[in-house]
């Protein structure tokens, strides 16, 4: 389906993403939660070993988890 605005046709879509957040034809939140998730898991599974690591202080995986994870996902707590 095909919307015209001042003689310009474009494309309909379900669903884009703009300006890094998924935006539906509902307005739905639900694609975006499941993308962030799935992004934050991505990253975490990436640097697993890291994590898992018992040569790695604590305080070292804190900054890590701080500057690898968390950005990826802003909803993550504190």
């Amino acid at each position: 389906m095909e919307i015209e605005i001042e003689r310009m046709k474009i494309e309909e879509v379900s669903k884009t993403k703009y300006l890094g957040t998924i935006v539906t034809r509902n307005n739905l939140i639900e694609e975006e939660i499941k993308e962030r998730i799935a992004a934050g898991n991505r990253a975490y599974f990436a640097n697993q070993k890291i994590f898992q690591s018992k040569l790695i202080s604590k305080k070292t995986k804190m900054k890590l988890y701080k500057t690898l994870i968390r950005p990826v996902d802003p909803n993550v707590g504190s």
